[in-house]
């Protein structure tokens, strides 16, 4: 497709950035957590986390440890965080799923993956870029009761790494649920890459979140389906299809984003080989 060339590509790619890197939301106070610094707590979360156990307010900060005095580990500290934000509304619905809580770098404990937004969390996101042997692409429509893009288009898998996972064994799971797909299914799998850690304040808060791809080539006779009744739909589209939802906005940030990068990796891979073949 004449479009899709590497330049186009990138400049495509370039118009994402203002939305991809965004100071966090006008209020908002820097998390410790450990001593170490965790998050951005939106000005929502910190009027209700005064006299919470195990926090600490400050002009400067928001910080949270354990609490020695009432026998809370930092974990039961982060859970009574999420559990008296939910009780007074902050929250989005309560998700029942853990995310580590990372703080410069290091692993510092686990809370409720409704809070993340609110605190300003880092979390790690892996998406599959599906492709058929014929050159189109999976993609896949999120359901319309979605919490964050509901009805948008995504990449064919996509999901948070939950406490305790790799982000290959979380592509592992989330290719299931989502798709159906059994690791045989993924054997041609590339490895996954870090395409960025994006910033960007939402609705919930502020979005901390390294997004993190592989790219995999299905079998011909492969027939994704969606197990866990987060996506509405599944399609294989031609890259013409695929453009013309770009250009129209149809696909999550994360999604075109990660969409973007595999197109980019084609068209270069395609480029190269053109000019091999030019100069034999």
């Amino acid at each position: 497709m004449n479009r899709l060339t590497p330049p186009a590509l990138e400049h495509r790619r370039r118009q994402l950035v203002p939305r991809l890197q965004q100071l966090p939301p006008s209020g908002a106070r820097p998390l410790t957590v450990a001593g170490r610094v965790a998050g951005w707590v939106t000005p929502a979360a910190s009027r209700h986390l005064a006299g919470v156990p195990g926090v600490r307010l400050a002009r400067e900060a928001v910080h949270v440890g354990s609490d020695a005095r009432r026998g809370l580990s930092l974990d039961a500290v982060l859970d009574g965080i999420a559990r008296h934000l939910a009780a007074r509304g902050v929250l989005p619905a309560w998700r029942d799923e853990a995310l580590d809580v990372v703080g410069e770098g290091r692993c510092l404990g686990r809370i409720e993956r409704a809070a993340v937004r609110p605190l300003g969390l880092l979390t790690r996101a892996v998406h599959l870029n599906a492709w058929s042997p014929d050159g189109r692409m999976w993609v896949a429509r999120r359901a319309a009761d979605k919490a964050t893009d509901p009805g948008m288009w995504d990449t064919l898998v996509g999901g948070l790494v939950s406490t305790g996972e790799t982000p290959d064994i979380a592509l592992l799971r989330e290719s299931n649920e989502e798709a159906g797909l059994t690791p045989a299914s993924l054997s041609a799998r590339g490895p996954l890459r870090l395409l960025v850690r994006m910033h960007r304040c939402v609705q919930q808060g502020y979005q901390v979140e390294e997004v993190i791809a592989s790219d995999c080539v299905l079998p011909g006779d492969a027939c994704p389906h969606n197990l866990d009744g987060e996506v509405s739909e599944i399609r294989l589209l031609s890259l013409e299809a695929v453009w013309a939802l770009l250009e129209q906005g149809g696909f999550t940030l994360e999604a075109e984003l990660s969409i973007l990068d595999s197109l980019q990796a084609a068209a270069g891979a395609a480029q190269a080989l053109d000019a091999r073949m030019g100069s034999v």
